[in-house]
């Protein structure tokens, strides 16, 4: 008679395989993916602002691992929308609550703040913008380095998935 031994440890590894995988590679390969994409999108950004604020996180749900690269909260998260999709032509005006019932040559002459400045002149309270050109560089980062992102997500894979086991810690949340 054939006596198997170990038989509960593999169940029990097998009931384990997809929260481990779950837990240890996969999070790591999709933020190695995502990794291929942000350094892309810094090196394509025309903004100092938006570059020091591409962050990369990931997310583990039961049955779903997600990964996402944005921008901080705050003025580059809007500098970066704008350059990503443009603008439209729009009027840009000092804001009434900031206005305080002045005129804004009124503002210009005691506070020298409250009224548009361009190349550090006064223009008034109101000035037509003609809109911005878009110059993508999240969209067009995920476009051309798609390949080598799947590349580096399915390294990261190999690296930690062998016929001795899962390796690897579980990833903190990110």
């Amino acid at each position: 008679m054939v006596t198997v031994r170990g038989k509960e440890d593999v169940a029990r590894f097998l009931a384990q395989a997809p929260t481990l995988l779950e837990e240890r590679v996969l999070r790591g390969a999709a933020r190695a993916g995502m990794a291929v994409i942000a350094n892309e999108a810094r090196d394509r950004v025309a903004s100092n602002d938006v570059r020091e604020a591409l962050v990369v996180t990931s997310k583990a749900e039961p049955g779903r691992v997600t990964s996402r690269l944005s921008v901080k909260p705050g003025w580059a998260r809007s500098v970066a929308t704008w350059l990503e999709y443009g603008t439209s032509p729009h009027y840009i005006s000092v804001d009434d609550s900031q206005r305080g019932g002045r005129s804004a040559a009124r503002i210009n002459r005691l506070a020298k703040s409250g009224t548009l400045v361009i190349g550090g002149q006064p223009v008034g309270s109101t000035v037509f913008h003609p809109g911005a050109r878009p110059h993508p560089f999240m969209r067009v980062s995920l476009d051309t380095k798609e390949r080598e992102a799947i590349a580096a997500a399915q390294s990261y894979i190999n690296s930690r998935v062998s016929r001795s086991g899962i390796a690897g810690a579980a990833e903190s949340d990110a």
